[in-house]
């Protein structure tokens, strides 16, 4: 996530926007290698509205990081971090991801788009039998068989009945399959059960898993989108005497009780990504949670501002409050993200099929199928258990042609062998084998031939791809010449933070105990009660004995903490009363921390951090002397007449 992260932000000075004269006029050279004024334009108003620092928005200090970035680049290529493995493989796989933005039929994506909408629209509730398919062509039909005897029974005695007596976890399935929509399930088992109507048995049908029929009992409406505001109590505490469930149960005491949701959730709420906007989350639709309890309990909820019961996740204990619900969006808005689906998903066949149609058309192309006979005279038995190996004296000849580019028969049989794990334990036929790959490898090789040369077709694809790949080596540069090296140098760490020690400080802090509630007349009276030296388990006993009244907080807090009192008085003894965050509070201060220096540990992130900066400008100056950079200052003006 870091590295995908950071190569964005290097991106943000990377980028080609296209379209565009080019003006050849040299802006700066980096040891010779030219940038010209045009290139530095559209890259600085590309990232205008994405830089946030005002300072980078200055042209020369622009210019400099735009240099710096060059000098990068220069130096990674020095240093061939291009030609490692791991950056070949790590972009291969980048670009074979970019690829399918490209490589795709329209007119076929565009009616799996409406279709997969038309079902999201609506969620399936159903079960099913499986028979699952082992090796032989005689193992299908006897699945194929078993499954129609099991429709046969289940329209006769119920399919409930039936699914669970034949269901034996190893062979045969029966499962209750809940709710489910588009994108779910496997494309061929979606399309069955979205096809059969509600009560209804489907027909015996194929997929990757064996022979299945399905029991579809409902189709709703989509349940769309749901805002909601929710408290939450960590069941990972750093204090191990709180007590989680009863925590939560407090809180929920307190707005029973006339306390504001949000207020409750600024001051107890420990997911703190949300608790300062008093618990609300972003939107979210139905699937999309990892928590579905969550999710059931955020749906379930029909009234704005409806509140939950406390309960249960894997993250901690929750109220939930319902804020907003809308319907599934429309087919325009939701169009880009199911596009990006379905080339996740087995739907992508279908558009790859319609692909190598086009292709076929588009390249001159010869296929060679009197090859065929040959090859299905050179298997053996040897093929179903992955041993069989390309005879040395394979025949020479042309297994297929596209262009000028001609693919032998060695070619194929290498395809051929590597296709053998699809047959591992089988019985099939050696001219269905031959059939099939041939096919498969006729197919496969027009769209590597079509992908291999995109990037000299297609200007867009090319583009972004040399952003990628300029950005994941200045990533490898990074990790290797400044933040590896600020992470494990102890020593100059240590120094530099000893140079440097009067930087990193604590404010004033105290070691404190706070008490918080709605109503300022039980703050008053903890108050009298601290002030008479009683317990604090004493008065959480009288004050919280029937109702929730007070909860307690307790700690050692900086001054500038949300959690404290902004104008709170650093005075050690029994504070005044103070309102802060739509809540009363009293805060009993054991000790009083004088500001100090903090310690490496305290301080490692920030001091971490420092050096690193240190060490990439120390590094950029040995860069400007190994690179002599030159800035035409005349065009530089040009170009920052231009700009204004």
């Amino acid at each position: 996530m870091l590295k995908n992260l950071m190569i964005v932000l290097f991106l943000l000075v990377s980028i080609w926007v296209l379209g565009q004269k080019q003006n050849t006029e040299i802006l700066f050279t980096v040891e010779n290698t030219p940038i010209t004024a045009t290139e530095f334009i559209r890259v600085y108003n590309k990232n205008l509205d994405l830089v946030k620092d005002e300072s980078q928005k200055d042209i020369d200090n622009y210019l400099d990081l735009y240099i710096n970035y060059q000098l990068k680049l220069k130096e990674a290529r020095r240093l061939k971090f291009d030609e490692e493995a791991t950056y070949k493989r790590e972009f291969e796989s980048y670009k074979k991801q970019l690829l399918k933005n490209y490589i795709s039929d329209a007119e076929v994506t565009d009616e799996l788009v409406k279709e997969a909408y038309e079902r999201l629209s609506f969620d399936i509730n159903a079960s099913h039998i499986l028979v699952r398919i082992d090796a032989t062509e005689k193992d299908s039909t006897i699945a194929y068989n078993k499954i129609k005897e099991f429709r046969k029974r289940a329209l006769e005695e119920g399919f409930d009945n039936v699914r669970a007596l034949v269901h034996d976890g190893q062979q045969i399935y029966g499962e209750e399959l809940g709710y489910f929509s588009a994108f779910k399930m496997v494309y061929d088992f979606e399309t069955v059960a979205y096809e059969t109507p509600v009560g209804e048995i489907s027909q015996p049908f194929r997929t990757q898993f064996g022979y299945h029929i399905v029991h579809v009992k409902d189709k709703r409406p989509s349940r769309g989108e749901v805002t909601v505001a929710h408290i939450m109590v960590s069941l990972n505490q750093t204090d191990k005497d709180i007590d989680t469930e009863q925590r939560i149960n407090e809180i929920y005491r307190k707005f029973q009780q006339g306390e504001s949701f949000e207020s409750l959730a600024k001051q107890f709420s420990d997911d703190k990504s949300s608790a300062n906007k008093g618990g609300v989350l972003m939107p979210f639709k139905g699937g999309q949670l990892s928590a579905l309890e969550f999710e059931d309990v955020a749906f379930y909820l029909t009234e704005k501002n409806e509140v939950s019961k406390p309960f249960k996740t894997q993250f901690g204990w929750h109220i939930v409050k319902l804020i907003d619900k809308k319907p599934l969006e429309s087919l325009d808005e939701l169009k880009s993200e199911i596009q990006n689906r379905i080339q996740r998903d087995s739907r992508s066949k279908l558009i790859n099929e319609a692909l190598v149609k086009k292709l076929m058309a588009k390249y001159q192309i010869k296929t060679y199928p009197e090859i065929k006979p040959y090859f299905q005279s050179i298997l053996s038995a040897e093929f179903f258990n992955r041993t069989w190996r390309i005879p040395e004296d394979l025949k020479e000849g042309i297994a297929l042609k596209i262009d000028s580019i001609a693919y032998t028969n060695k070619d194929f049989a290498l395809f051929l062998e590597a296709s053998q794990k699809n047959y591992v334990g089988k019985n099939t036929g050696f001219d269905f084998i031959v059939e099939t790959e041939y096919k498969n490898f006729v197919n496969n090789t027009i769209t590597t031939y079509h992908e291999t040369y995109l990037e000299y077709t297609n200007e867009e694809y090319a583009a972004i791809l040399t952003e990628y790949r300029d950005g994941l080596l200045l990533f490898d540069l990074m990790e290797k010449e400044v933040w590896n090296k600020a992470a494990k140098d102890s020593v100059g760490l240590e120094n530099y933070y000893n140079k440097n020690k009067a930087t990193y400080i604590w404010n004033d802090r105290i070691d404190m105990v706070m008490a918080s509630s709605a109503s300022k007349a039980d703050a008053e009276q903890v108050q009298k009660m601290l002030n008479e030296s009683v317990a604090l388990d004493d008065i959480n006993t009288k004050m919280n004995n029937n109702n929730q009244k007070i909860i307690f907080t307790k700690g050692i807090y900086q001054k500038d903490n949300d959690i404290l009192p902004v104008d709170l008085e650093f005075s050690q003894g029994v504070s005044k009363i103070y309102s802060h965050n739509d809540a009363y509070h009293v805060v009993l201060i054991n000790e009083v921390i004088p500001s100090t220096i903090q310690s490496l540990e305290e301080a490692r992130g920030k001091v971490v951090n420092d050096y690193q900066n240190e060490i990439e400008t120390n590094w950029l100056v040995e860069l400007k002397s190994r690179f002599p950079v030159e800035v035409n200052e005349k065009i530089l003006k040009k170009v920052k007449s231009q700009l204004k």
